[in-house]
């Protein structure tokens, strides 16, 4: 990835994040908790799914040639990698 693809990408989450914070946050109910939001950055619309797919197909009706941020509903991430043992200390 190139310095600009790579400050486009960093924009991209930047935008993201800021419309879920300002827009969507707001919004959600506790029924959404662990629900996946994708949002189309250039106008703010936004759906919530019970998935990634399901988040995508219904923001894809409206917007067919977007690309979208997606995020989880009580978590910073969408996915997480890697093991974290929990021990008692």
């Amino acid at each position: 990835m190139s310095a600009t693809q790579s400050s486009e990408a960093q924009e991209f989450g930047r935008r993201g994040e800021e419309i879920y914070e300002r827009d969507v946050l707001p919004h959600v109910r506790p029924e959404d908790d662990w629900k996946v939001v994708a949002i189309e950055i250039e106008t703010g619309d936004y759906a919530i799914g019970k998935d990634e797919i399901d988040a995508d197909h219904r923001l894809r009706a409206r917007h067919p040639e977007a690309l979208f941020w997606f995020r989880r509903v009580g978590s910073r991430y969408l996915h997480r990698f890697g093991y974290r043992s929990i021990t008692a200390a």
